[in-house]
């Protein structure tokens, strides 16, 4: 009779180690409650800058350097992505559709035309002035839409590389860190009231916690207008998605027509599947991203349940703490992948889209809160 050995032994004997992701998540963790911490120092800055700003600091301290391009480097790629889309999901708690409708069609309006201006203006600049791979799209989706999220939802749809992701969250957590200070100095001296200052800063300024930062400044009147009007914002996320992977599967169809998949060699279509597996065709339709991402349905999923009322107060706050927390790992993680050096190359140009497109988002809901007051 065969002895087997127990599972425990098993593994030690075979020489088990844990999976090469757990080293990077767990700094990751340790990010975050670092964080956490700066956050309870200084309340001013929001936890999700905290993360980003730790996590690029990782990246370049000569201690940890080694381990987050080293052994850390898989698991904090997997948080930027993996925990960037439950915490995404999970951010369709916070928007209710009757929230959005007491807000007036005309307000509504307002954000999609800032929205509009923003994405299409900083999109058509960004190419124009080179920059390269998708960081004219992910600036211009994070200044448009909220922040470094919408940075990591479109990212996941265009395939776009780390190093693109990790520049343009840096620049976009930068531009909305400065918001906090600037704009409560120019509510005075541009004639907004408290409800009007709330929705310039809803309609403007990136991230979710910047704008609770920046509005709070000018008492609950405004924090109530600008959360609302920074969610409209929100959901326009899973339309932009939705469309941006459309567009990926359309582009990856002209490629494979304009790459000769019509042609015959043998009796098969060239780039087809042949008896022995799976040809270049299959495997380009394997890449395609699904017309509408799950995270996506996952965040109109969350959308419809908040609206239905049935959500206790409780069960809302855990779910917004967890979100916060996903967020925060996940942009620990994108920060950890930015490399300052090899910004230099680029930066000049990165700065100058991104004081831009602040200009432009600013003056464009600037102009929208005075048409709806």
């Amino acid at each position: 009779m065969t002895l087997t050995a127990a599972p425990g032994r098993a593994r030690q004997a075979a020489g088990w180690r844990p999976p090469a992701t757990s080293y990077g998540l767990g700094l990751a963790v340790a990010g975050v409650a670092a964080a956490w911490g700066v956050h309870r120092l200084l309340p001013a800055v929001p936890l999700l800058t905290a993360a980003v700003v730790l996590g690029i600091g990782a990246a370049h301290l000569p201690g940890a350097r080694g381990l987050v391009r080293g052994v850390c480097r898989a698991g904090l790629s997997l948080a930027g992505k993996r925990l960037m889309r439950l915490g995404i999901v999970l951010l369709g708690l916070k928007l209710s559709l009757n929230d959005v409708l007491g807000l007036g069609w005309a307000t509504v309006a307002m954000v999609l035309g800032v929205v509009a201006a923003t994405f299409c203006g900083t999109w058509w600049l960004g190419r124009r002035m080179g920059l390269r791979g998708d960081q004219p799209l992910l600036i211009a989706t994070g200044y448009s839409i909220c922040g470094a999220s919408a940075i990591g939802a479109v990212s996941e749809v265009s395939d776009s590389d780390e190093r693109d992701v990790a520049t343009s969250v840096a620049l976009v957590t930068l531009c909305g860190t400065l918001a906090i200070a600037v704009l409560p100095l120019l509510q005075h001296p541009l004639g907004l009231g408290d409800a009007a200052f709330g929705r310039w800063v809803g309609a403007s300024v990136h991230d979710v916690g910047q704008v609770v930062a920046t509005a709070q400044t000018a008492g609950p009147a405004a924090l109530g207008d600008a959360v609302l009007v920074k969610l409209v914002r929100v959901a326009l996320l899973a339309p932009l998605v939705a469309m941006l992977a459309t567009s990926v599967r359309a582009r990856g169809r002209v490629r494979r027509t304009e790459g000769g998949g019509g042609q015959e060699i043998g009796g098969q279509e060239a780039g087809g599947q042949g008896a022995g597996g799976q040809g270049a065709g299959g495997q380009e339709a394997k890449r395609r991203p699904p017309l509408v991402p799950l995270f996506v349905l996952g965040f109109l999923a969350m959308t419809a349940l908040r609206s239905t009322d049935v959500l206790s107060t409780a069960v809302l706050d855990t779910a917004a703490t967890a979100q916060e927390l996903l967020l925060a790992a996940a942009l620990f993680g994108l920060g950890s992948a930015v490399h300052l050096p090899s910004l230099t190359r680029t930066g000049a140009r990165v700065a100058a889209l991104g004081l831009c497109a602040w200009v432009v988002i600013a003056g464009a809901s600037y102009g929208g809160v005075l048409l709806t007051t």
